[in-house]
């Protein structure tokens, strides 16, 4: 007998990454090869249009995992009974922009969302916001669906994990897939800590094989933190095949396990691990099994690390702060 359908609901959907997901999602690239799903898609009124397009498109494409697709401009609608809410819609971040500018327009979009979801979501929805910024958008999202537990709600650090994957490997010019347990600690942002510390090559450490300390503490780090930027200028546009990827990449190791000895970043409520302050969303390297996800516990942290993990807290402690007085 075939699974049941998951509904996985993508808003933002007529948007860059929306276009990128939906076809992943309908080929089975977030959930597995053998689970049907029903994608449900959400954009604002303007893009109503575009969203049709889109549907049309997924019909045309004929997936057979695809079981049917909701296109909304409805959040109540978008949000009946789905299982995994990718939260992509956003205020979009332009070349030039901090992104505080974009702080008050995404605070009471996802203030709106966060009370759908609570509404109409199955009971155990996981969610996975990527719009930036992401982490805090989270957080909001939590504070306004408080009957969603914390655990089930996430944000997307996996795009800059993937991107310190690439990075290594192109350096050690070895295959991506060999490339393990990299972390990114903290907000996804430009004070992220992409830390190689744990990461390996087989059984070898990265810092050893890399052997260019300088290397690993300056330009690496801050490539990776900077990437988002570099693909603006590049693009005129910013991460979209990549950034859906990589939220596929999120949900399918929280939902069907992260293999053995490998370990993932995601952006979780912090529990006070590593001296991080309780109530953050905060990036941590996390394993997954049966659909639940753990801090690896027990790291160690050099100076170094500590500075960085404790630098990018803060700045979630202003953006928190920030956010709430963009509420009242």
């Amino acid at each position: 007998m075939g699974k049941n359908p998951v509904r996985v609901l993508v808003t933002g959907a007529a948007g860059q990454i929306g276009y990128a997901i939906v076809p992943m999602v309908a080929r089975g690239a977030m959930l597995g090869p053998d689970q049907p799903v029903i994608l449900h898609m959400l954009d604002i009124p303007p893009a109503a249009e575009a969203l049709n397009g889109v549907k049309m498109e997924l019909i045309d494409a004929a997936f057979p995992l695809l079981k049917g697709v909701v296109a909304t401009t409805d959040v109540e609608e978008a949000c009946k009974g789905v299982n995994i809410a990718v939260m992509v819609g956003g205020f979009p971040r332009k070349e030039g922009m901090e992104r505080k500018d974009v702080m008050s327009k995404n605070v009471s979009i996802y203030k709106g969302q966060a009370s759908a979801l609570e509404k109409h979501a199955a009971s155990d929805v996981k969610v996975l916001v990527v719009a930036n910024p992401a982490n805090t958008n989270a957080l909001i999202l939590k504070e306004y669906a408080p009957s969603i537990p914390e655990k089930n709600i996430t944000c997307l650090t996996r795009l800059d994990h993937n991107r310190a994957l690439g990075q290594i490997s192109q350096r050690l010019n070895v295959h991506v897939g060999d490339v393990k347990n990299v972390i990114i600690w903290g907000n996804h942002s430009s004070t992220q800590y992409p830390d190689v510390n744990h990461a390996t090559v087989g059984d070898k450490p990265v810092r050893q094989l890399v052997a260019d300390d300088q290397w690993l503490n300056t330009e690496f780090i801050t490539t990776v933190q900077q990437r988002g930027a570099a693909i603006i200028k590049a693009r005129k546009l910013s991460s979209a095949l990549s950034a859906a990827s990589s939220a596929c990449d999120h949900i399918r190791d929280w939902v069907l396990g992260t293999p053995k000895g490998t370990h993932v970043s995601m952006g979780v409520y912090s529990d006070g691990s590593y001296g991080i302050q309780e109530g953050l969303i905060y990036s941590f390297p996390v394993t997954c099994e049966k659909g639940e996800w753990k801090i690896v516990q027990g790291l160690k942290i050099d100076e170094f690390s500590r500075k960085k993990l404790d630098a990018t807290a803060q700045e979630l402690i202003e953006e928190k702060s920030l956010a709430h007085s963009c509420l009242n």
